[in-house]
């Protein structure tokens, strides 16, 4: 247990961490996260990836979604978003969703991390961060695959359109839109 206790006060709370980067601090990392697991120090969120969770007033916190993504790819070049966003645009969508998609360069596929599910999709660009304009974009590109009423969706486009930076509208536009998306901003303009 004396290394499971070194390996333990290595690992920051709140901190998610990838098996590789904890063999420096353990001769047997394997066995001590076993049993760091066991007692509730540490969490396993996936394979490979172990979370040493901070605590507040009501119990331990999960780990930062961000961090989770970044960990999982090695990486921190993706753009973590979800559907729910789309509802916030005021254009009639009301659907609710449980997946978070994850724009990158390295994965695809369907993963579930810390009980959370993520969508990875292999995107040739994305944003650093998100924008109101971006989204109206990323929505228009993927209106098809939603299950709300697309019709009113345009419609309410169409009367809507003039509530979002033009500039910024066109910029995304040019960088991120598909044929989908040019039709459906021209539809709303004329």
């Amino acid at each position: 247990m004396k290394n499971a206790a070194k390996l333990s006060k290595s690992m920051r709370p709140g901190r998610v961490y990838r098996r590789q980067s904890l063999e420096n601090f353990s001769t047997a990392v394997d066995r001590d996260l076993k049993s760091l697991v066991a007692s509730g120090d540490v969490k396993k969120l996936a394979g490979g990836l172990y979370y040493r969770p901070s605590t507040n007033r009501f119990g331990d916190t999960p780990p930062d979604n961000k961090d989770l993504v970044r960990a999982f790819l090695k990486t921190a070049d993706f753009l973590l978003t979800s559907r729910n966003h789309y509802n916030q645009l005021g254009l009639g969508l009301t659907q609710v969703y449980n997946t978070y998609l994850v724009y990158n360069h390295k994965r695809s596929g369907d993963f579930s991390l810390g009980g959370k599910h993520f969508k990875f999709l292999l995107v040739p660009a994305y944003p650093e961060r998100l924008s109101k304009e971006y989204l109206l974009i990323d929505m228009l590109n993927n209106l098809k695959q939603l299950p709300d009423d697309t019709d009113l969706v345009l419609r309410n486009l169409k009367s809507q359109l003039n509530q979002f930076d033009q500039a910024g509208v066109r910029k995304q536009l040019e960088r991120y839109g598909r044929p989908a998306a040019r039709r459906a901003l021209q539809d709303a303009r004329a």
